[in-house]
């Protein structure tokens, strides 16, 4: 456990709930705290998952505040808040909602944890990570989107599937946006050792990748809302690469600055993740359709980024 390392965790719901018990679970931090702007969920959850840890292996300290001042001197903090589509909402309704979310947030973040690390889970990811980065203009290694450790999942799980071999013989890569642009990077998707399309015919391959960009959509359809097991598993990853100094490769969403020729714009691509957030965005030749794919990408994020600039929304 790292005894002087404090976690926070804004948003209560499924997500942010869970992560919070995973993370007890795992015992890599002395301390959890969760914020929910209904007080009393994350109140609730807070006291149940603290008396959940008399029976686990470590003895993590799990807790709820009221108030975003009380998130004074974290190490991390998970962001998962945020608003569902609803009724006649549009998309460009539920981007403005959620940036004015996350830009409260991460604006109040820089008063108070102004030494932390932020993962940002809500979304639109990419777009409300570079909310996040404008917001507390912080160094741009200390913001990062949780994508990719899903997508990637989720890709796994797919493969899986089709091949019916154990996980751990399976290695997966998503880079770009997290939703339907998102795309596999073929050289550094194996099984076995093996590249994927040596093993699995291209209709497989396709038909993998349709069903990992509609994977949420997919847990929607039979839950009726968003899944929260395997989101929190993979932002539990993160955060423990980060109180570990890890240095592990996980496709994330960072900022970019002349890296695969774009800058000032969040999107996946493979990090190593250590103490410090990002250590370094590692570089890879893409292929034609792979850059295609990326470049569509961009302009989807990049749309959604000149939404919010149309409104004023960086001018306050």
């Amino acid at each position: 456990m790292n005894k002087n390392k404090k976690v926070a965790i804004v948003g209560a719901g499924l997500v942010g709930g869970t992560t919070a018990y995973t993370l007890a679970m795992m015992g890599v931090c002395r301390e959890i705290i969760l914020y929910d702007i209904d007080v009393s969920v994350a109140i609730g959850k807070a006291m149940d998952i603290a008396q959940s840890v008399p029976n686990m292996a470590r003895n993590t300290k799990v807790s709820a505040v009221e108030d975003m001042s009380e998130l004074a001197g974290c190490d991390i903090v998970v962001v998962t808040a945020g608003v569902p589509r609803k009724g006649d909402m549009t998309r460009d309704d539920l981007l403005v909602i959620n940036a004015k979310i996350m830009k409260d947030i991460s604006q109040n973040i820089a008063i108070y944890s102004p030494d932390a690390v932020l993962i940002c889970v809500s979304n639109p990811l990419d777009i409300l990570t570079y909310v996040a980065y404008k917001m507390t203009s912080w160094e741009r290694h200390r913001i990062i989107g949780m994508a990719g450790a899903l997508d990637t999942a989720r890709m796994i799980y797919e493969i899986n599937q089709k091949v019916g071999v154990t996980d751990k013989q399976i290695k997966a890569m998503m880079i770009g946006e997290h939703g339907q642009h998102m795309s596999p990077v073929p050289q550094l998707s194996t099984i076995g050792g093996v590249l994927l399309d040596e093993v699995l015919t291209q209709p497989d391959i396709d038909d993998i990748v349709k069903e990992t960009k509609n994977g949420g959509a997919k847990i929607v359809k039979q839950l009726g809302y968003s899944a929260y097991y395997a989101p929190a598993c993979a932002i539990c990853v993160m955060v423990e690469a980060i109180l570990n100094d890890s240095k592990i490769t996980v496709p994330s969403s960072v900022i970019l600055d002349g890296e695969y020729d774009y800058d000032d714009i969040a999107i996946g691509v493979p990090v190593v993740i250590d103490g410090r957030g990002v250590e370094s965005i590692i570089s890879i030749d893409l292929d034609k359709q792979t850059k295609d794919e990326f470049r569509s990408s961009v302009d989807s994020i990049q749309g959604g980024i000149k939404i919010l600039r149309d409104k004023g929304f960086f001018k306050d």
